[in-house]
């Protein structure tokens, strides 16, 4: 499903328009952009959490050449379902 077809369930679910879907899934993949950049995380029960996780720097490998490179420490997002997502998808 792309974003698209997810504005178009949006607005069958919720008997809004089509525009006011997208503004309304625009304004929630910002809040939870926004919120994750301050490093908070976003729980929806029964969905799911969003968080920031931290790497700490590594060694790699380039594995075209096999020649050793340094691999930076970065924040990345994380996604854990919550119990009611993961029961309707298995």
């Amino acid at each position: 499903m792309n974003k698209s077809e997810l504005v178009s369930a949006i607005a069958e679910a919720s008997g809004l328009t089509k525009a006011d879907s997208e503004k309304a899934l625009n304004a929630t993949t910002e809040a939870i952009k926004n919120a994750l950049a301050k490093g908070e995380s976003i729980q929806l029960i029964g969905f799911g959490t969003f968080s920031i996780s931290e790497r700490s720097a590594r060694t790699g490998r380039n594995p075209q050449t096999g020649k050793e490179i340094q691999i930076a420490a970065k924040k990345v997002a994380k996604f854990k379902p919550g119990k009611a997502l993961d029961e309707a998808v298995n």
